[in-house]
């Protein structure tokens, strides 16, 4: 009998997440490593853990199983809350307004804009020399 499990993605930046939900104890493991190891800078993992307080849930009433790759810290922050709001949302769907009223089911499309052909970065032109 296999375990059954909840999965949402979530992607930010140049991060992808792959969060797997399951009833349980409450241990939190990203890339084999306990979420607070993983995210040690202050507030992170809290603002993993918001979805569960948006849906008025206890994080210690489930497993979560965190793999994320690619782009930096606070990509992958965002990666996982996305990813753990979407996988909440297949558990109860009555959960959907409460996490879309704090923006936690939103993709947040921004990316690095690409760099122009004449520019020093995606917008920064050299310094103009009149002589």
């Amino acid at each position: 009998m296999s375990v059954q499990y909840y999965e949402g993605i979530g992607r930010r930046k140049e991060s992808k997440a792959r969060v797997r939900l399951m009833s349980g104890s409450g241990k939190f493991v990203v890339n084999d490593k306990e979420a607070a190891q993983y995210f040690p800078r202050l507030g992170d993992l809290d603002s993993v853990l918001s979805p569960f307080s948006a849906c008025g849930q206890e994080a210690n009433q489930y497993d979560v199983n965190v793999n994320v790759t690619g782009g930096g810290v606070s990509g992958q922050t965002d990666a996982v809350k996305l990813g753990l709001a979407r996988a909440l949302v297949l558990i109860n769907a009555d959960w959907i307004l409460a996490l879309r009223k704090y923006g936690l089911l939103t993709r947040d499309a921004r990316i690095k804009e690409r760099k122009k052909p004449g520019l020093k970065r995606a917008r920064k032109a050299p310094t103009y020399t009149k002589r």
